[in-house]
């Protein structure tokens, strides 16, 4: 007799525990369910209910879990089945019968909206009563069998990705390919091998369908040499009242050309009129995109560089000539042309490349050295000679910044010249790459470009004369999905940028030795000890003393990777790029942690890549601070430290033999700690009070907890990494805290800390900018 569940995800396990020992012994479960849906077994997709009430809403609802698989890349089983666990049975049903459905994309969760689909009759309706039929249905899970699906703009990226995984060394040409021009190579889409049998092979002859995806396509490391210069549609357009601003200034009896050194496929000009197409010179340094965009504006603009295709145009998947950071570049005839025109206005339209080729997956790869061969061309190595030891920053390192000091040092010549250029605002912010007259700009949210990140891009409009303006402001445009109308633009407000001078380290480490100094520790970045002898320890002389009660790192300017540039331990960072708390002035540099976790809890995209961390008013700050006009200010950033949950400072014995008392707690199991003399309960509100008792709830706690070690004194972290302990309910798959009213008093806590921190820290912050 067949068992009854209550709960599907019950019959689901059960199920799979009898069947998959007889299909492959070596999977998991979690295997076969690692795609969001109840299961994908070899050439199988399974869908489970407690009883199938309705078959046909059931199979779409497979059918659009299907569709799922397809746009990701992920082979398109060949076999539909449908469990009702209740009545046992099992029907199957053919993912070919229903291919233009599968090809279809779908909005929405899959379980939802099914009704008023039509199936054909199952292929057969198995009963798991019946062990022959028990027998069958095993033979069928056995079998690797997917149905083959059509490559288009849905899914080309999800194959892009499958293929470069299988082939690890391959590029675009080998996927993509192209069959028009010199250079005819047909790649995996147009005559599939790795992939045959999963996509049937594309029979367009070019690559024009693909024209917004060229930069996703290819491989993770080109994607990183050549960087990204996608821009969305939307905002290309909004970015046109830019140029159109600048050839308002174009003066009578000029002509003017509109220069994209970066066009990938063209999106950025896709908004211009034909007039303006006429005035348009436009390039791109990758192949695959190269040809797409001669079909697609080669017979609207002015010029194409190189403007036709020549036996040795194809360069190992690059376009000879056409390197925007080349000599060879600089010279073109057909630009320098108009440089060198006096009565031509020189307008520069571009979404520079952006590639940072020291970050982390060069590294990974064993590459960051030959992927930062563009820093070896000539306008880099130009640049690198003009700007060293000038700038705040290694505004070399970035190849838009190559981009940028090269318009105005190669292209631009005239006051009436313009530059219409996307990028991060650091190269004017942070690294005073220019100082030129600003005409407008915008906002826009990074997340758009093919990205994942929610950060400000800022398009703006520069005009070539002399300006050190300390201060401009953006409109901010997000995009918005309208039900009738697609995507609109959203205006956000106005955004100031304003520029900065001093960083932490110069302004705020402390820089001191002291006579009592001696041989410390370093630390791992969770607070534990770390071997010196260890892979990636830079500190070579670590130090300890009474007077030092922690290391602190507040680095860099932006908030890119906040939890590795803004730490607090007790011994120094393994990695150095900090300084030592001392106890005489430890108080003067707390706010630098407290703004180095400003993007935590501010993760809007108009603040990310938008405000800095700076010293620009620091003296100011101390001088208050040692008048004590900002007592209460520096007391609530003390409070916050000691209980916010990045304060990685913990006690502990060391392998000196020492015991290291964390004295940035309120913690007093081993005596008074610094912290506790020094807060101020008098100048704390009612507010903060509550904080106090969260503490002591917390504390109160741990102190009952089997974990607890009357050795030490704790902080918020050490309690929440060292006695709040949990585990994994293996049959729900759930995390499950051992000491659920611990977790939930941090829970408390820490909501507490975050709504001081924005409400009572913050604007104090930005006053005496350590935020900017």
């Amino acid at each position: 007799m067949l068992k009854q569940y209550t709960v599907e995800l019950e019959g689901q396990e059960e199920f799979y525990e009898k069947i998959l020992p007889m299909v492959d012994p070596e999977l998991t479960r979690d295997e076969v369910q690692s795609h969001n849906n109840d299961g994908v077994l070899n050439g199988n997709i399974l869908e489970f209910k407690l009883y199938i009430n309705d078959l046909d809403a059931v199979l779409f609802q497979s059918v659009k879990y299907l569709s799922q698989l397809r746009i990701k890349g992920i082979p398109v089983p060949a076999t539909i089945l449908l469990i009702s666990l209740n009545n046992g049975k099992v029907y199957q049903f053919n993912s070919a019968d229903y291919f233009a459905y599968i090809e279809t994309v779908y909005l929405g969760g899959a379980s939802k909206k099914n009704s008023g689909f039509s199936a054909k009759k199952p292929e057969r309706t198995f009963n798991l009563e019946n062990q022959v039929d028990v027998v069958d249905l095993v033979t069928i899970l056995r079998r690797k069998s997917f149905m083959k699906v059509t490559i288009d703009e849905n899914d080309i990226v999800g194959w892009a990705e499958t293929f470069y995984r299988m082939r690890p060394k391959a590029n675009k040409g080998a996927f993509i390919g192209d069959n028009t021009g010199e250079v005819r190579t047909l790649g995996e889409i147009r005559r599939p091998d790795v992939l045959k049998d999963w996509i049937l092979a594309y029979e367009g002859n070019s690559n024009e369908k693909f024209k917004y995806l060229m930069d996703k396509l290819n491989d993770k490391l080109h994607k990183k040499n050549l960087g990204a210069f996608y821009t969305p549609s939307i905002y290309a357009k909004k970015s046109v009242e830019l140029v159109r601003k600048a050839i308002g200034r174009v003066p009578n009896g000029y002509d003017y050309v509109i220069i994209d050194r970066s066009a990938g496929t063209g999106n950025l000009e896709a908004n211009l009129s034909d007039d303006e197409l006429s005035h348009t010179i436009v390039s791109t340094y990758e192949y695959y995109e190269y040809k797409v965009l001669v079909e697609r504006l080669g017979a609207k603009v002015r010029a194409v560089i190189p403007p036709t295709e020549l036996q040795d145009t194809f360069n190992d998947g690059l376009v000879r000539g056409a390197n925007a950071l080349s000599e060879e570049y600089l010279e073109n005839p057909i630009i320098k042309s108009y440089v060198d025109n006096p009565k031509t206005t020189i307008i520069l339209f571009e979404n520079p490349p952006y590639a940072e080729t020291t970050g982390v997956e060069h590294q990974r790869s064993g590459k960051s050295k030959s992927s930062s061969k563009w820093k070896q061309d000539f306008v880099p190595n130009a640049m690198k000679s003009a700007i060293r030891g000038s700038l705040n920053g290694s505004a070399s390192n970035d190849m838009g910044n190559a981009f940028i000091w090269s318009a105005f040092e190669y292209y631009l010549r005239q006051p009436t010249d313009s530059y219409i250029v996307y990028s991060p605002v650091k190269y004017w912010k942070s690294q005073h790459l220019i100082n030129k007259s600003f005409g407008g700009g915008f906002a826009f949210n990074r997340k758009h470009f093919h990205t994942t990140i929610n950060a400000t891009i800022m398009v703006a409009l520069w005009y070539n004369d002399y300006s050190d303006i300390k201060e401009i402001s953006i409109s901010a445009f997000d995009v918005i999905e309208n039900d009738k109308k697609g995507k609109e633009l959203d205006y956000q407000g106005e955004l100031p940028i304003k520029r900065i001078y001093k960083t932490f380290s110069q302004e705020i480490y402390d820089k001191r030795t002291d006579v009592n100094d001696t041989a410390g520790l370093v630390a791992n970045l969770n607070g534990t000890e770390r071997a010196l002898e260890t892979k990636g320890v830079r500190v070579k002389k670590p130090l300890k003393n009474k007077n030092i009660i922690g290391y602190m790192v507040a680095n860099g300017v932006n908030f890119d990777n906040p939890d590795l540039n803004t730490t607090l331990l007790r011994m120094a960072q393994y990695n150095g790029n900090g300084f030592y708390l001392r106890v005489d002035n430890y108080l003067e540099k707390l706010p630098a942690f407290a703004a180095g976790r400003y993007i935590t809890f501010n993760s809007k995209w108009t603040e990310r890549a938008r405000i800095f961390k700076t010293a620009d008013g620091y003296n100011r700050f101390l001088k208050d601070y040692r008048a004590n006009k900002i007592d209460e200010f520096v007391n609530n950033i003390l409070l916050f430290t000691v209980l916010h949950t990045h304060n990685h400072i913990r006690s502990f014995v060391g392998s000196d033999g020492d015991l290291y008392k964390n004295e940035l707690s309120l913690d007093n199991n081993l005596g008074q700690t610094l912290a506790t003399k020094d807060l101020r309960y008098d100048l704390l509100d009612n507010y903060s009070k509550v904080l106090l008792e969260d503490w002591d709830r917390v504390l109160t706690l741990a102190k009952n907890a089997d974990e607890y070690d009357n050795r030490f004194n704790y902080g918020v972290f050490q309690i929440s990494d060292e006695i709040n302990v949990s585990s994994k309910d293996a049959n729900t798959d759930r995390v499950v805290y051992k000491y659920p009213e611990l977790n939930g008093a941090l829970n408390t806590l820490k909501n507490h800390t975050k709504e001081l921190y924005i409400n009572k820290i913050v604007p104090e912050l930005f006053e005496y900018e350590f935020l900017k």
